[in-house]
């Protein structure tokens, strides 16, 4: 019999509280973040484990080998407790090692997660003149999120992660001038204005490999070759706002090349990209001012995946 046995628990929403800060990071020109306090830890996790072991409970209803996905979620609870870490891949990594650890009928474990982000409050206590982050207080964000995916699996003599992905989710943008989409195809069946300038809105997601995954997962004991999320937002949104783009794809490739040159350690980056550019509903004789409505619902599609050979090309 040909199959592949696979099963487990989503959307396991966990928050830990007071865990390690993210510190150590190498500072980047395009972006301020430098680590975070992670005073609130919080991740939406998915669990996937693998193994033929598991076939009988579904041939013969024999669940003796079978791990409950209550079970999953109860021991992520509790290893959460005991994680000494600061980010998203270190989480999945330690977890994925204690769930082979705890369950030797479990060949292989996917684990899969999004940032659930709560940013410190500003406080002020002298009248307004200083504002400072509050130590207690947090509310949750509701702009991208992070996310991560580890699989790994039983090696002779260890466990090893054999695929990683890091990434960006659910980023909207508006650029209001300094993008162009002119010179294209036409045919009868063509009605789209050429626009030398035009306001571009874009919803955005993306995502990245390490050349070595245990930059990911902190495996050296530093996070100096850690690619944070923040920091790969704040410098997609830099290219964005100083880039002269032709076309949304001559867009996320300068995106694509000034990401793999500013991490060395990212091996290769990928970009789905929606255009979502708001239709014009009436425009001022006098001045540049514009309102806009959404546009109808379908939308162009954009994908890039770039890697370090292509900055070769």
């Amino acid at each position: 019999m040909d199959h592949k046995i696979q099963y487990g628990k989503g959307n396991i929403a966990l928050y830990r509280s007071y865990a390690a800060p993210l510190t150590g990071l190498t500072p980047i020109p395009e972006s301020s973040y430098v680590g975070q306090s992670n005073t609130i830890f919080g991740v939406d996790l998915q669990v996937e484990v693998f193994g033929d072991i598991f076939m009988p409970s579904y041939t013969q209803g024999d669940n003796s080998m079978v791990v409950a996905t209550a079970t999953m979620t109860n021991f992520a609870f509790q290893k959460a407790l005991s994680f000494t870490g600061a980010t998203l891949e270190g989480f999945l990594h330690y977890l994925g090692e204690q769930y082979l650890a705890q369950y030797p009928q479990i060949e292989a474990v996917r684990l899969s997660a999004k940032e659930l982000p709560y940013v410190q409050q500003p406080i002020t206590s002298d009248g307004g003149a200083t504002m400072t982050p509050s130590d207690r207080l947090l509310a949750p964000s509701h702009d991208s999120y992070a996310f991560a995916q580890l699989d790994m699996t039983r090696g002779e003599y260890d466990i090893r992660t054999t695929a990683h992905e890091c990434g960006q989710r659910d980023m909207k943008l508006i650029k209001l001038t300094g993008s162009a989409f002119a010179n294209f195809a036409r045919d009868e069946f063509t009605t789209l204005p050429q626009r030398n300038d035009r306001p571009l809105y874009i919803y955005l997601d993306m995502g990245w490999r390490y050349t070595d995954v245990n930059d990911a997962v902190s495996a050296h004991g530093t996070h100096a070759r850690y690619i944070p999320a923040q920091q790969v937002h704040d410098h997609v949104i830099h290219t964005f706002h100083d880039f002269v783009s032709m076309s949304i794809q001559h867009l996320v490739y300068e995106m694509g090349v000034r990401l793999l040159k500013r991490f060395p350690q990212m091996g290769e980056v990928w970009f789905s990209a929606q255009n979502r550019l708001w239709d014009t509903a009436a425009e001022s004789p006098k001045t540049e001012a514009k309102v806009y409505m959404d546009p109808r619902p379908p939308y162009g599609m954009i994908y890039l995946k770039l890697n370090r050979a292509d900055l070769k090309a």
